[in-house]
């Protein structure tokens, strides 16, 4: 099975890498703390878009093949996959 590209995420990431560099730079700079926890949120927020992206990618494309080759076997350890990934997601 092919997996889907992913390359268009490493244009977010770059961004979240200066987010976290600057963040970084503010604790140095002893910043105050409403104004770094505002750029950590932000932080956040980029990486779980990241993360929704390729959670609907794999969705999309690998579950979707899986599903369609009608192997119950494959289809059972997929489904078995994204229900341990949204598992630790929320922990």
């Amino acid at each position: 099975m092919k997996h889907p590209s992913h390359s268009g995420q490493i244009a977010r990431l770059k961004r979240l890498s200066g987010q976290v560099n600057g963040i970084i730079k503010m604790i140095e700079d002893e910043r105050y703390c409403v104004d770094i926890l505002t750029q950590v949120k932000a932080a956040k927020s980029a990486l779980k878009s990241v993360e929704s992206n390729i959670v609907e990618s794999h969705l999309n494309h690998c579950v979707s093949e899986a599903m369609s080759q009608k192997d119950e076997k494959v289809a059972k350890k997929i489904v078995s996959e994204i229900k341990e990934i949204l598992k630790s997601a929320t922990k």
